[in-house]
C-alpha cells in the first residue's frame, strides 16, 4: 500500500470510528495552511541527531498528573516519540487522519462548558494503569520493573497549597510548593493563562523544547517529539481549559509523525481509537472515547524486540478515570 494509499485507509477508518462533528469540519484551505507551516517548521528545524544511548530517561507519569516527583527514585519510563522520516533528515507531516481526529477532539474540548474555577480549589484527578521501570540493582545491573500508576492526586489551582497525592491507601504530600507552574509542572492558572491560538501555543512549547532537547543539547528526544510529550503532559493534567485544551490539540496537528491506530485499549478496558507517533520501535498511543472523543488515556507499546521487553508489550499504560475540580484536597468528584 502506497502512502497515498494508506492516508486515505486511515481517513475513512477514522471516519468510519469517530462520531459526526459537533461543528462542520474545517475549511480544506485550514488545513492545507498547517501542512504548509508544518513543512516550514521541519525545512526550518532540520538538523543531523547524534546517534541514541541504548537507554534512555523517560519521563514518569506521575508528573504528568502532579507538580513533584518524591526525591531519590533511579528509574527510566516511556514517553512520546517523533515519527520515523519519509527522507533522511526530514519527518513526514501529521497524517490526514490524525488531523482530523485531532480538529474533532478540539472542537468537543471547545464546546465543553467552562469551570468556574477560584483560588483555593484544586484539580482531582484518578489514574489508573502501569509504567515500565528500569532500577539498577545492587550488583549494578538494570532490571526491569512494572510500577503501579493508580492513584488519586489534587494539586493546588494557583500553587500557593503543597500536591497531595494517594497511593495504596496511603496520603502524601508531594515535596515543596507548586507556585505559579510551569510546562512541565502546571497549575490551572498557568494552563488558563497560556495563548489559545494554536501557532502561538505550538511556539511556546517548541521554543522551551528547543532550548532543552535541540542541537547541542545532550538529549535524544528531540525538540518535535519534546514538543509533543509536552502537550500529551498539558491535556492529562485533570482539568485543563477547555480552550487551552482546544488549542493543544490543534497545536499537536502541526507536529510531523502523528498518525491514527484505530483500535486501542486503554488501562482501564476502554476501547478507543488513538493518535499515535512512533519513534524507534515504540508507539505510543493518545486514546480517545469513540463516541465522545474524549482523551482516556495514553499507552506505549512495542513494534519491535528491544532492552524493555519483546514486540508487541505494553510496556506503559495509564488511564484517566476521574478528574476535575474540588474544592479541596482530598475530596473527589
Amino acid at each position: 500500500m502506497n502512502p497515498q494509499q494508506q492516508e486515505q485507509s486511515e481517513r475513512e477508518q477514522a471516519s468510519r470510528m469517530l462520531p459526526a462533528p459537533p461543528c462542520p469540519e474545517p475549511a480544506p484551505g485550514r488545513v492545507e495552511a498547517r501542512r504548509t507551516h508544518l513543512l516550514s517548521e521541519i525545512d526550518r528545524q532540520a538538523r543531523s541527531r547524534s546517534s541514541r544511548p541504548a537507554l534512555r530517561p523517560r519521563r514518569r507519569w506521575s508528573a504528568v498528573v502532579g507538580t513533584a516527583v518524591a526525591a531519590g527514585a533511579v528509574v527510566a519510563f516511556f514517553s512520546l516519540g517523533s515519527g520515523s522520516p519519509a527522507v533522511p533528515g526530514k519527518v513526514p507531516p501529521a497524517s490526514a487522519a490524525s488531523v482530523q481526529l485531532l480538529e474533532r477532539a478540539a472542537l468537543a474540548a471547545a464546546a465543553t462548558p467552562p469551570t468556574e474555577v477560584r483560588a483555593g480549589q484544586y484539580t482531582y484527578v484518578k489514574t489508573v494503569g502501569h509504567t515500565s521501570v528500569l532500577s539498577e540493582t545492587k550488583s549494578g545491573e538494570m532490571e526491569l520493573l512494572r510500577e503501579d500508576e493508580g492513584m488519586e492526586q489534587w494539586t493546588s489551582v494557583d500553587g500557593s497549597e503543597q500536591t497531595l497525592q494517594r497511593k495504596n491507601g496511603r496520603d502524601a504530600l508531594l515535596p515543596g510548593i507548586p507556585g505559579r507552574g510551569n510546562l512541565n509542572s502546571p497549575t490551572y492558572m498557568f494552563l488558563d493563562a497560556l495563548p489559545t491560538e494554536p501557532d502561538a501555543l505550538l511556539k511556546r512549547i517548541s521554543d522551551d523544547a528547543e532550548k532543552n532537547h535541540g542541537a547541542g543539547s545532550d538529549s535524544t528526544t528531540g525538540p518535535h517529539q519534546e514538543a509533543f510529550v509536552t502537550i500529551g503532559d498539558l491535556l492529562r493534567n485533570g482539568a485543563t481549559p477547555p480552550d487551552t485544551a482546544a488549542a493543544l490539540y490543534r497545536a499537536a496537528a502541526l507536529i510531523p509523525g502523528v498518525e491514527v491506530v484505530p483500535d486501542t485499549v486503554d488501562a482501564a478496558g476502554r476501547r478507543g481509537v488513538s493518535v499515535a507517533r512512533t519513534h524507534d520501535g515504540e508507539r505510543t498511543e493518545w486514546i480517545f472515547d469513540k463516541d465522545t472523543v474524549r482523551l482516556l488515556g495514553e499507552r506505549t507499546v512495542l513494534l519491535e524486540d528491544n532492552a524493555w521487553g519483546k514486540a508487541g508489550t505494553v510496556v506503559t499504560s495509564v488511564a484517566v478515570v476521574d478528574s476535575g475540580i474540588v474544592d479541596e484536597a482530598g475530596q473527589t468528584n
